[in-house]
């Protein structure tokens, strides 16, 4: 991985090579398959008669403590000594505090957005937050601007600018025009806020915790949706939602126990994808799995036409191949990326032994 100018050390070298290239095609499963299931059944709860806002926010994290089971099955590598002093206990908790009520809203947003939009509509704006990654990286993580970055950026653009405009019929009936643009500008503010979440979760490992250990990357994650959490539990309250929940419950369109069945696998769904993030940030970087991330934007529209049968019109048809132009760009300048530190990490050592003869 290439942040300023510097090479930080690869996972690569702590595994086996078979080893590394399971774990990472194991965490690219998970996200993929966790998040398109996701988005599926947060569309089913909506098309079904579900209604709250604040209920779909919390299901994207109240099965947080799933990850408790990787946190105490997979050890975590040794960590290096460094001469720096570990930061305090409070420095910490008010990171993972603002990360956690920046996540609670960046969810609310995602849940307005579907409620709104169709599933692979919704899918393919998510798309853009690879643009956004760009930017954010560029300015937070000192990642170089490249002519594959800046093509991924436009065509990525292109991709949402067409949804913005698209008239489609698929949307949820009694979604007025007016609730679809309000849907798809949420849902682009989502995917900015968390491309941005992800930019400032690898500052926090490079600059204050200063290590990036599986477990560290585990406790980021816990901590961050506990607090999450009990952000919507207090929105839910609040909000005054709870009182309807009964009622979703007794007019929903499958049964009561198809109800309950939604909401507990669409969060089981949500923290499967953040096993996959998790997976990818240690073995590669947060910026990869963002990547990654976007994959199921090839996933979920054509699973949508299986199970909603959304229509693909040609303005879908086209975002769609141009969201895949754009992560190709991107994955492939990583790949070049990636190659390139390789290599130098293979020749650092040679010119250390040289030096020392």
């Amino acid at each position: 991985m290439i942040t300023d100018g510097t090479i930080t050390k690869l996972p690569l070298t702590k595994y086996q090579r078979w080893q590394w290239w399971f774990l990472v095609a194991l965490s690219i499963f998970f996200l993929i398959v966790g998040q398109a299931a996701a988005v599926l059944l947060g569309r089913f709860y909506y098309d079904q008669g579900g209604n709250s806002k604040w209920m779909a926010t919390l299901v994207q994290t109240i099965a947080f403590p799933i990850l408790y089971i990787p946190f105490f099955i997979i050890p975590s590598s040794p960590e290096t000594s460094t001469s720096s002093a570990p930061p305090s206990i409070k420095i910490i908790a008010s990171i993972y505090f603002v990360l956690g009520i920046v996540i609670a809203a960046d969810n609310m947003m995602y849940s307005v957005g579907l409620l709104y939009l169709s599933a692979s509509t919704y899918s393919l704006i998510c798309a853009s937050q690879l643009a956004f990654n760009a930017v954010f990286s560029y300015f937070i993580n000192s990642q170089k601007f490249t002519a594959l970055i800046i093509n991924s950026v436009v065509v990525l653009s292109l991709s949402s600018a067409l949804l913005a405009v698209n008239e489609d019929k698929s949307e949820p009936s009694g979604a007025s025009k007016r609730k679809y643009i309000l849907g798809f500008l949420l849902t682009l503010g989502a995917s900015a806020v968390y491309s941005l979440l992800l930019s400032l979760m690898q500052r926090t490992f490079e600059k204050v915790l200063k290590r990036e250990t599986f477990s560290v990357v585990l406790e980021m994650q816990i901590y961050t949706s506990l607090v999450a959490t009990c952000a919507s539990t207090v929105g839910l309250f609040a909000s005054g939602e709870w009182l309807t929940l009964h009622g979703e419950m007794e007019t929903f369109g499958k049964g009561h126990v198809a109800y309950v069945m939604t909401l507990v696998w669409t969060a089981v769904a949500w923290q499967v994808c953040s096993v996959g993030v998790v997976g990818l940030i240690f073995l590669v970087s947060s910026l990869y799995s963002n990547v990654i991330s976007t994959v199921s934007l090839a996933v979920t529209p054509i699973a949508s036409l299986v199970v909603f049968h959304d229509s693909m019109n040609g303005v879908k048809i086209i975002s769609l191949l141009l969201a895949l132009w754009g992560f190709a760009s991107y994955i492939y300048q990583n790949y070049l990326d990636d190659t390139k530190a390789r290599k130098r990490q293979a020749v650092e050592p040679k010119s250390r032994n040289d030096s020392l003869c």
